[in-house]
């Protein structure tokens, strides 16, 4: 793959949202604004982070969309979503107190009918009060069988963090018809922008790489692997030399980079391009950014060049003016 830029804050959003230039909807608000929601009582798009990324919230802003279709941030822990447990005596007069208010907000928005957050915060509400019936229940991983606890290197006791509880949730929501999970593992122990040494990186490493084969697995034997696309991403490489003979660390590099893809109609065992010999740029089947989104899109059905949304006089889409489906790696 090739990105387009070096630094962190503009690579990161370009791998998310495709212009490293400009706040754009992020690629989880298109696939919820293009595919609709499943469960009404969940959000369409969920972030399983418990740290914020590189540009922050911005990663899963809806932007010019609908706000309905910005990511939902859950942080690991005690209390995933903060405020979930009812604070009135019964269901019953929370509802009665929720109607009133959406009858306000309702006589409010007709003035202001072309606010989008206006309309976003109405849906928001709707949303919150099904999710105190739904998302305990989803985020309650003691449920599942110590078996398939083991898959994710987890046990009854253990706490409600880590990667291997972030792949478990986003299993158990996808089968709750959430249509767009992603997990960011970074944070202030977790860093994989190795400078210092590149070694650090076998233990980050050893710490995702029983829970995503463990995704993997858990959803090919439910049959869910055949349409749930696994995406497996970073915003850019590392370089193969130093800037100090003295380094054992990388720079980075949007030069060449590795991602993989798995489920949902990718071609399974095989490899799509190669760098040179040295590592320093691509030198077969070049995939850019807005490639990786136009198969992205294409393998959940949407076509990248017919989903658009007009803002600002002109229709604006996920791959800009760019971006050609990788056909090699379907079935």
């Amino acid at each position: 793959m090739r990105a387009d830029h070096g630094n962190h804050f503009e690579a990161t959003l370009g791998i998310h949202t495709g212009s490293v230039t400009f706040s754009r909807p992020s690629i989880g608000s298109w696939v919820s604004y293009g595919l609709g929601t499943v469960n009404q009582n969940l959000p369409s798009y969920m972030v399983l982070a418990p740290h914020l990324p590189y540009a922050g919230s911005q990663v899963w802003a809806s932007d010019f969309l609908p706000a309905c279709h910005q990511g939902t941030r859950v942080v690991p822990g005690d209390e995933p979503i903060r405020n979930l447990n009812r604070r009135l005596p019964s269901p019953d007069l929370q509802e009665m107190e929720l109607g009133l208010l959406q009858s306000f907000n309702r006589r409010h928005q007709k003035s202001r009918s072309t606010d989008p957050m206006l309309a976003g915060r109405i849906k928001s509400f709707e949303t919150a009060f099904g999710m105190q019936m739904e998302a305990p229940e989803a985020f309650d991983i003691k449920k599942e069988s110590a078996s398939t606890l083991a898959l994710y290197g987890l046990t009854r006791d253990s706490k409600p963090e880590g990667f291997g509880w972030q792949c478990l949730v986003a299993r158990r929501l996808a089968e709750r018809g959430v249509r767009f999970i992603e997990l960011i593992d970074s944070g202030s122990n977790d860093n994989w922008d190795s400078h210092a040494d590149m070694a650090d990186h076998a233990r980050l490493a050893r710490n995702v790489d029983k829970p995503i084969a463990g995704l993997l697995k858990d959803l090919k034997s439910r049959g869910m692997l055949e349409d749930t696309l696994v995406v497996w991403t970073t915003e850019f490489g590392r370089t193969p030399f130093v800037e100090k003979t003295e380094n054992k660390g990388r720079e980075h590099h949007p030069g060449v980079f590795s991602s993989w893809l798995a489920g949902a109609g990718v071609r399974p065992g095989m490899v799509y391009g190669k760098s040179d010999d040295y590592g320093v740029k691509v030198a077969e089947n070049e995939v850019h950014v807005h490639d990786f989104h136009a198969t992205i899109l294409h393998l959940l059905g949407l076509n990248h060049e017919k989903l658009t949304f007009r803002h600002a006089g002109r229709d604006f889409r996920l791959t800009d003016i760019a971006g050609n489906v990788v056909k090699p790696i379907l079935l």
